[in-house]
């Protein structure tokens, strides 16, 4: 327990849903007296809706982030922009999903290192990973923070690149006025429950201002097809149903509070947090608008020691992510060149709690408890 003798979950899904459950149970009693799950007005609304808080003309909902990401690609080989073969740029230090749609479609991920101050991908790094090969980008605005876009997409007009960016976990993110999604040639969203904008259940989207790609990836999530029972191309069942819709129309109202609570605790731990052998995220006073904080990320070389201190503490952490996607065993001989920045980072990340519910009580306990952390 905490010295306060308050626990503090990592997350509380339902605390948090809780705020909204009026809104969320009205939201859904709308849908089931429609009679109407899949492909209906919910799905249209909150489209027009996330589109518009991105700064961006299309939004195609689908079952979840993997999708969003694996059919962006799978439409830009349709539309001839891609190729089996093609070299795409990742950051090495992402969650396997930014990798899985790469090579689902038989596409090469080239694994580049990320600024150790940042943990975001290495604009530096990504120009000299460029090769007669390469066609496109994924950044990976990592933890909520907006990855250094103006610098990447120089790179790519430059170089004629495509740019998906993996905006898994940073919806609101934003730099000069434009919000994540809004940078790339396409971005990919999840809305996972524990996503600063969850569903409850799975979900996703693609956000372009591609009107072409915009109309591939709406056939290409249903079955291919435009016109029902018409099918022009190979496509995959990936639809956001209409309750999840729903919710996420809920949600997307409140989104910008939440970052703002969100903020608020990141801002407590920075000042607060005194211990030296926890290190803790950089941001610059400008920065701030391009982190919203999904994960409260620490390093520290005693990071196994520290989780189980906290523990005893009453304190909640996770490690996003133990094994880098090239120590998977899935990836296994994949990559034989080394990572040294990547993997010291998956040796000692450790995410605290944070979200749109934590009071002060449990944001002093989780302060208090790093501060007696001796390693």
């Amino acid at each position: 327990m905490t010295t306060s003798g308050l626990p503090v979950p990592f997350l509380d899904l339902k605390q948090i849903n809780a705020h909204y459950r009026e809104e969320l149970i009205a939201a859904c009693t709308r849908v089931i007296d429609s009679g109407w799950y899949i492909a209906g007005e919910e799905l249209v609304a909150f489209e027009q809706e996330f589109a518009t808080y991105c700064g961006v003309q299309h939004c195609i909902g689908v079952a979840n982030g993997l999708d969003a990401l694996t059919l962006t690609l799978r439409a830009w080989k349709t539309l001839g922009r891609l190729k089996e073969g093609d070299e795409v740029l990742v950051p090495a230090n992402t969650y396997i999903a930014s990798i899985l749609a790469i090579t689902e479609n038989r596409l090469v991920p080239v694994l580049t290192e990320p600024d150790p101050r940042t943990l975001n991908v290495d604009p530096e790094r990504i120009e000299a990973a460029v090769t007669g090969r390469t066609r496109a980008i994924v950044p990976v605005h990592l933890y909520g923070r907006l990855a250094d876009m103006p610098a990447i997409m120089e790179i790519a007009s430059r170089r004629g690149l495509l740019v998906l960016e993996d905006a898994a976990q940073a919806h609101g993110a934003g730099r000069d006025g434009r919000r994540a999604g809004s940078w790339g040639d396409a971005a990919g969203f999840s809305f996972y429950p524990g996503k600063n904008l969850g569903a409850l259940g799975d979900a996703g989207a693609v956000v372009t201002n591609n009107t072409e790609l915009a109309d591939r990836l709406r056939a290409l999530r249903n079955y291919g097809s435009h016109e029902k029972y018409h099918h022009d191309f190979q496509g995959v069942n990936s639809r956001l149903d209409e309750i999840q819709a729903a919710m996420l129309r809920v949600k997307l109202r409140h989104l910008d509070e939440d970052i703002r609570l969100r903020r608020r605790v990141a801002k407590a731990y920075l000042d607060g947090i005194a211990c030296p052998d926890i290190v803790l995220p950089r941001l610059a006073d400008e920065e701030w608008d391009a982190h919203v904080w999904h994960l409260f990320v620490v390093q520290s070389e005693h990071r196994d020691l520290l989780q189980s201190h906290l523990e005893r503490s009453g304190i909640g952490s996770l490690i996003h992510y133990p094994v880098a996607p090239h120590r998977q065993t899935a990836y296994s001989g994949y990559w034989n060149e080394p990572l040294p920045v990547t993997e010291a980072l998956h040796r000692n990340v450790l995410s605290l709690p944070i979200g749109p519910s934590i009071g002060a009580r449990e944001i002093d306990a989780v302060v208090a408890a790093c501060n007696c952390f001796i390693a």
